[in-house]
């Protein structure tokens, strides 16, 4: 990587960040284990999080897009329901269409005096054209698994047969990082024409970025996705990045006093997941706990969840940080996002998944082949009795529990930010 400079001391490092608050808030845990580190961080990301980004004590940049008005539409509700990846995909490239050329001319301002960019899928839409125009250092960062491996199949093709001796899992990431290109390149088209570049590759730049040997971060446990042998030690699985409460943090006092008042509760929530009819979602939930004879919390999250008469053995909560809630709970049921996954598993819980689109079901998979979670449930399949077999289950498997409570403590002992923060340090060491 010939002309750049070095990363100093006390220099500007900008991550971009996209997706629901599972997605950002891991960028934002690292950003702050960067500043504590003695950078100065930014975050790019929607307008969602700028109040999360400010108490972090990081510079917020809006990236100007809402990601949770988006999907409180009435178009993005069907969709996401209807659980047809390929249709969602379509969507999010819509979404990119109409809003890549504003984005695209706010980008070289937005980066101006930075020294490197640290990013994900949405770094390759525009922020890596950006960084190569503005010669800038580049880092990737994901928290779920992107480069080709022969050990498992890609998070988008989770169940692919095992019985061809893994013949597919190396083409499987291959498709998997073409899909996720084809719907971010429209904004490398616009970044590109603005700073006067040619148009970017159909196949994306993944083979450049290999090339110039550009380092890649994976924010999650070896113990729950070991680190393939086949990866180049350009790839290293970190742990983990968490953004725990903050130590100020008080609980509600009326939740505080439902979970004192009996035995620890069912927490049922899907997060930014939209439903076209979140009542009936809270009806089925509570219809579960009760064929299961357990306590519950309802999480009511993006996806509106509601219910006007509750029973005295379920209390609906609008918000509370997952790193207080879930060691609190006796099981986790949710969407299986990558960060809603890490939280429950690192509580020592038992998981049960519930997923509805992207990586959520290689995530139940892990889950389940670990043993620390039921089956998962897919969402145009579940139903009351189907979740109420699956909370007895978490509940009475003493070896389930087991192995959950075994694989929490070996992830609180992880200190992923700071392994990421290292690696940061010796990478851009190299970056002359």
């Amino acid at each position: 990587m010939a002309n750049r400079t070095m990363i100093r001391a006390g220099a500007t490092i900008a991550i971009l960040a996209s997706g629901s608050r599972g997605d950002v808030q891991p960028y934002i845990a690292l950003g702050k284990g960067l500043k504590d580190a003695g950078y100065h961080v930014s975050i790019l990301t929607s307008e969602d999080f700028a109040e999360l980004v400010s108490k972090a004590g990081l510079d917020f940049r809006s990236s100007g897009i809402s990601v949770e008005a988006l999907l409180q539409t009435d178009e993005w509700r069907k969709t996401i329901e209807g659980g047809n990846f390929l249709a969602i995909m379509a969507r999010m490239n819509q979404e990119m269409k109409s809003r890549a050329d504003q984005l695209a001319r706010q980008l070289p301002s937005l980066l101006q005096g930075v020294d490197l960019i640290v990013a994900g899928m949405s770094g390759m839409g525009g922020g890596f054209s950006a960084a190569e125009k503005l010669n800038i250092p580049f880092i990737q960062a994901y928290v779920m698994p992107l480069t080709p491996t022969s050990s498992y199949p890609s998070p988008l093709t989770p169940t692919l047969p095992a019985a061809l001796g893994g013949l597919l899992n190396r083409p499987s990431f291959h498709l998997m990082r073409q899909m996720l290109w084809q719907t971010v390149r429209v904004g490398e088209i616009s970044t590109r024409r603005e700073l006067g570049m040619k148009r970017p590759s159909m196949w994306g730049p993944y083979r450049h970025l290999r090339q110039q040997r550009t380092p890649i971060l994976y924010g999650y446990s070896q113990h729950v996705v070991p680190r393939p042998d086949d990866w180049d030690e350009m790839n290293q699985v970190t742990g983990y990045w968490f953004l725990d409460a903050p130590q100020d943090y008080t609980p509600l006092a009326e939740l505080v006093s439902f979970l004192e008042a009996g035995t620890p509760p069912i927490y049922i929530g899907f997060g930014s997941m939209a439903n076209r009819s979140p009542e009936d979602t809270a009806r089925l939930a509570i219809r579960a706990l009760q064929l299961s004879g357990q306590r519950g919390v309802l999480a009511s999250g993006w996806g509106g969840m509601s219910s006007a008469e509750l029973p005295d053995s379920v209390y609906m909560l609008p918000a509370a940080p997952h790193s207080w809630l879930f060691p609190r709970m006796a099981a986790v049921v949710h969407h299986g996002g990558a960060g809603t996954t890490a939280a429950g598993l690192r509580a020592g819980v038992p998981s049960i998944i519930v997923p509805f689109f992207g990586d959520q079901a290689f995530w139940g998979q892990r889950t389940a082949a670990l043993g620390v979670g039921t089956a998962p449930i897919s969402r145009r399949k579940l139903t009351a009795e189907r979740l109420a077999a699956a909370i007895r289950q978490s509940v009475a498997d003493t070896e389930m529990r087991g192995r959950a409570a075994a694989l929490g403590e070996k992830i609180r002992a992880e200190d992923g930010v700071a392994r990421a923060v290292s690696l940061v340090q010796q990478s851009t060491a190299t970056l002359v």
